[in-house]
């Protein structure tokens, strides 16, 4: 098994690169949630990504539920900055999927709506509204690895 990110809408090609290296250092399953705000060709996402691109294990997708209906048997958990359970309190599983919204405004409300016992936030000062998306799927990633043992890293 392996985690996975799944990203829904993302805007900016440069985190989406960096969250791609991210997972191709660990195995983890990329999932990109369509519309997305950039050219899968385009220079930035690449040169984010740098020549790993082929380790990647990616998949597109045209809905979130599109992404649930494939893997029904998923446990999904939602970074919001709304939540008021920690990422630190869940007791990760292999084979989670870490949903994570759009840069600008992140997972629609109705969508939220729809998963209220599996939203994580990452602590943080009220001086931003919240972290870089590629710095909080790793973040949030890593703990997980952390908690089952990062299996399959050396």
């Amino acid at each position: 098994m392996a985690f996975h990110i799944v990203l829904v809408e993302p805007e900016i090609p440069a985190n989406t690169g960096n969250i791609s290296r991210t997972c191709a250092a660990t195995g983890t399953w990329l999932h990109l949630v369509r519309p997305l705000g950039f050219d899968t060709d385009d220079k930035t996402l690449k040169r984010a990504g740098l020549d790993y691109w082929h380790s990647v294990k990616l998949e597109y997708h045209d809905s979130f539920q599109e992404v649930k209906d494939r893997y029904p048997e998923g446990r999904f958990l939602f970074a919001t900055t709304k939540a008021s359970k920690i990422y630190t309190e869940w007791e990760f599983q292999d084979g989670d999927f870490l949903v994570f919204g759009r840069e600008t405004r992140g997972l629609d409300p109705e969508l939220l709506a729809q998963h209220p016992d599996s939203w994580m936030r990452l602590p943080m000062t009220d001086a931003v509204r919240s972290l870089n998306l590629s710095n909080s799927a790793a973040i949030i990633l890593y703990e997980g690895l952390r908690q089952t043992g990062f299996p399959g890293l050396t």
